[in-house]
């Protein structure tokens, strides 16, 4: 049964200062703001991944925000690809 409603889903590895720094939690609060599903969680070699799945322009907003992160982030490089939807509507730390 289609909605009609036009959802994507990205996944992003963000490199630089990014642990430590509140980047999860001002992620997940900003994705639940938007209406935006998905999870973010530290990698062991210090990046940040995300999935971000929800509207299109609510997840561009959220790609776009991981490329300045939260104030005490220093972002360095950010690797975006596109995903199948899965239907995730809740946002989550991992």
């Amino acid at each position: 049964m289609d909605s009609g409603v036009e959802v994507t889903r990205r996944r992003v590895v963000v490199y630089g200062l990014v642990q430590g720094v509140f980047f999860r939690d001002t992620c997940r609060r900003l994705a639940e703001a938007g209406g935006v599903g998905g999870w973010v969680s530290n990698r062991p070699d210090g990046s940040v991944e995300a999935v971000f799945e929800g509207e299109p322009r609510a997840v561009e907003r959220m790609v776009r925000w991981t490329r300045e992160g939260p104030p005490y982030a220093r972002v360095d490089a950010v690797d975006v690809t596109d995903e199948p939807p899965q239907g995730e509507s809740t946002f989550r730390i991992r």
